[in-house]
């Protein structure tokens, strides 16, 4: 028989244990019942609105001491309004925040024991209106959730300790420090994402700070006095970076800039590192996420996490994100058995870049590169950048002045497009004198292309401004093969070529592609779609989902900084040509797989212009990178674009659509516009969408 003493304790144990609240769907009874609102209630308890909500549906459990003072609330309330049959338990468990709510099958088969209906699963705060008037589009069966990150890749902060996570979860979160957050992050939050492939590596949590955020946990709302973004950081005597320290945590090289990394060697395969992104150091640039820092933080939530579970969980810039993607996809190294000592090693993984940077050769490189510097390198270097030409005004028919309209058509993501099946170079490069051209070696080759006389109405395929090239120059294997396409012999005179070979973008191209397309598909332009149903969805896709909207712009930024990324420049006034910058440590500082993807895309646009002239008889009056403009008798591309007798697109042209190399419509000017600006030697295909001009840009 248990002594007294033994009784006591135990009595002890269960006092101290923490309250015990009734289930999500009895807490709104309750409040409801004693005709107290969720805005009042949550003043009481000096937090949010949203607070309450997650507690009444199920999505977060209150923390001490809000939990002991709505314990006491809600008990006064159940003796004054008693159920009218047994409450459901609820287990000390319930205090993890944010488990998802419960299917309608599961709820079906649980004990119906209030007589109020249960709540049902809680709509994501983000939903927008004109979700439920999406047409329904097949979709692919979603990923299973990893049970070691329950709450998705990324959360973000409000000053109020709500942390936003994916599909409406809201997590509390009591951090008060930077400290804090970052412990609270890595051992209770259940943030994270795991690898993309199989020898990678899980991508770190992403916390969100919005500026009141930022504020609580002692860091300045702005920071002020750099003259470029990519300069802000806190000083090292700053008390936050002292805390960091302090604590045994570590920064990256950036320091705690916008994008901070915060982490701790790790143990084993244990990683401790931590992302954080401050909105008000303007962490979300305008440009690549239009309008996401102004949102709400469920909405901000909402885009991030659709672009991480598409994408990859953000790690800086867009171009930072673009650049990891690769990585992360090929991951440099992967595990093998050492044939001496049968112990497990990192090996090379095949069709990666290694983990080592790669020199590139002279002509690959940039003028400041110390490879050129050192060597006294004067042989030129390759040009290939994409297209920025206008047409002659000299060159326009009669015929062509008289139609009354100029038509704009944009390339979705032709850099994207030019990436798919690109045999790109592995190894370093070996120099070649008067070596046989072979289109199927990836590489830079010295040759005259002068002698070749193309149609004055369209751009030349070998320069970016369109014009006829004086003499010998470098260029890319794409280039110089399409010259043999057209029908030209091509004899090099030097080459810079790589034996080891690979179609190393392969992966990065099929993901980019899939989020994508499938976020059109979300916002209502699907790849059924007639094309005159595709014109009418492009023209208000955006008005229906600002978020996703949002997303698909962070996307296209996300190629083509990626590809920039490949050839990033040296930065800072302070920098003298020669001495190396800290993008050079990097295997993925690749200037040569930069200039295959450009120059592809290239010669794919020239391709096209050339077939719609043998098509249609049209030729284009300018083109930007991946946006051409055309004379057209009518104001949509229907008018002039080449079908077949059976409706069809004739293949080989421009052609409609949804996916990567397809186009849509970029704007639609009048003939008279487009000759005044092309005779102030402005490019039509620059301002086509707006239909402004400015005339001091310097073209």
């Amino acid at each position: 028989m248990a002594s007294e003493e033994e009784l006591f304790a135990s009595v002890d144990a269960l006092l101290d244990e923490e309250p015990q609240l009734p289930p999500p769907a009895e807490r709104a009874r309750l409040r409801e019942s004693a005709g107290i609102t969720q805005a009042r209630l949550a003043t009481a308890l000096k937090t949010t609105t949203q607070s309450v909500k997650n507690w009444e549906n199920g999505r977060s459990e209150p923390k001490s001491p809000r939990l002991d003072a709505y314990q006491r609330l809600l008990n006064g309330w159940a003796e004054k309004y008693p159920a009218r049959g047994p409450a459901l338990a609820v287990t000390p468990a319930a205090a993890a925040c944010s488990e998802p709510a419960a299917s309608e099958a599961e709820a079906a088969d649980a004990p119906q024991a209030l007589t109020v209906p249960a709540a049902g699963p809680a709509r994501p705060a983000t939903q927008s209106a004109a979700a439920s008037r999406r047409p329904a589009v097949k979709k692919a069966a979603k990923p299973a959730i990893d049970p070691r990150f329950p709450h998705g890749p990324l959360a973000v902060l409000d000053g109020d300790g709500c942390a936003y996570g994916v599909n409406g979860i809201v997590l509390e979160c009591p951090a008060t420090t930077v400290v804090e957050l970052v412990e609270w992050t890595l051992r209770e939050s259940g943030l994270g994402a795991p690898k993309l492939n199989r020898y990678g590596k899980d991508s770190d949590p992403l916390i969100v700070l919005t500026a009141t955020a930022a504020v609580k946990l002692g860091l300045p709302e702005h920071l002020e006095g750099h003259e470029q973004r990519r300069s802000l950081r806190l000083p090292e005597d700053h008390p936050v970076v002292k805390q960091v320290a302090k604590a045994k945590w570590q920064l990256t090289q950036r320091g705690f800039g916008p994008w901070a990394r915060i982490y701790r060697k790790a143990q084993g395969r244990d990683r401790q590192c931590v992302q954080l992104a401050i909105l008000s150091w303007d962490a979300l640039d305008e440009r690549s996420w239009p309008g996401v820092a102004e949102m709400e933080p469920a909405d901000i939530a909402r885009v991030l996490g659709v672009y991480a579970q598409r994408i990859i969980t953000p790690r800086g810039s867009t171009a930072v994100s673009g650049l990891e993607l690769m990585t992360a996809l090929r991951p440099p190294t992967r595990p093998e058995r050492d044939e001496e000592t049968g112990n497990w090693i990192s090996g090379y993984n095949p069709g990666s870049l290694g983990t080592r940077p790669m020199d590139p050769a002279p002509p690959e490189a940039t003028p400041e590169h110390p490879v050129v510097v050192q060597s006294g390198w004067t042989g030129g270097f390759l040009n290939e950048e994409a297209y920025q030409w206008v047409r002659s005004v000299d060159t326009l028919s009669d015929e062509e002045c008289l139609l009354p309209f100029v038509v704009g058509l944009d390339l979705n993501t032709a850099f994207l497009a030019a990436a798919a099946r690109l045999v790109v170079g592995l190894s370093a490069p070996d120099h070649f004198h008067n070596v046989k051209f072979n289109p199927k070696i990836p590489g830079s080759w010295l040759a005259d292309l002068s002698p070749i006389e193309l149609d004055p109405r369209l751009p030349s395929p070998f320069t970016p401004d369109g014009s006829r090239p004086t003499g010998p120059a470098w260029y890319q294997t794409h280039t110089l093969a399409y010259a043999q396409e057209l029908g030209h012999d091509v004899h090099p005179i030097e080459a810079y070529l790589r034996r080891e070979t690979g179609a190393y973008l392969d992966p990065w191209h099929d993901r980019l592609k899939n989020a994508y397309v499938d976020t059109l598909a979300d916002m209502g332009v699907t790849k059924d779609l007639s094309d005159t149903d595709f014109l009418a969805a492009m023209e208000h896709h955006k008005e229906k989902d600002p978020a996703l909207a949002a997303v698909l712009a962070a996307i296209k930024a996300t190629v083509k900084g990626g590809v920039g990324k490949l050839r990033e420049r040296p930065q800072g006034k302070h920098y003298k040509d020669g001495e190396t910058w800290p993008a050079l440590s990097r295997p993925t500082w690749r200037p040569d797989i930069r200039a295959a993807v450009i120059s592809k895309a290239r010669v794919n646009m020239h391709r096209k212009l050339n077939n719609m002239a043998k098509m249609t008889g049209l030729y284009p009056l300018a083109v930007l990178s991946d946006c051409v403009v055309y004379p057209s008798p009518g104001e949509s591309p229907l008018d002039f674009l080449p079908y077949a007798a059976s409706g069809k697109p004739q293949p080989g042209g421009f052609r409609l659509g949804p996916t990567p190399g397809l186009a849509k419509l970029e704007g639609v000017q009048s003939m008279l516009w487009a000759v005044d600006l092309m005779e102030k030697s402005l490019n039509p295909a620059r301002h086509i969408k707006g239909g402004d001009a400015v005339l001091d840009e310097g073209e």
